[in-house]
């Protein structure tokens, strides 16, 4: 069993950058994702990041967006650039191995 916990997000406008964390309780060796849900859609996969740190991204966010990990493996990343108010949506890590998700943070893009 696996927590894990995001924050970072908030009210940005567009063109502008946010960093989203995501904290486990325990090192993960395993891949790890990052989904989004807007309101009225479903829960989209947005990127992931293998044990290795190969990585891979949905083509709404390729060039955008980076996802990252840290040598413990307890936290992961999303840089998250160039903004655009479609990307509004509450953001999710996810364990996969684990079926863990995350509470999940708000990230807002308007004007």
């Amino acid at each position: 069993q696996v927590q894990l916990v995001e924050s970072g997000g908030g009210l940005v406008q567009p063109g502008g950058s946010l960093r989203l964390s995501c904290a486990a309780s325990r090192s993960i060796f395993s891949p790890m994702n990052w989904y989004r849900q807007a309101p009225g859609k479903q829960r989209e996969l947005v990127a992931l990041i293998t044990s290795s740190g190969s990585t891979n991204y949905a083509d709404f966010v390729k060039g955008r967006f980076t996802i990252s990990r840290d040598n413990t493996k307890k936290n992961i990343y999303l840089q998250m650039n160039s903004l655009k108010p479609e990307d509004t949506a509450v953001y999710y890590c996810n364990a996969p191995q684990y079926n863990s998700w995350g509470q999940g943070t708000q990230v807002t893009v308007s004007s």
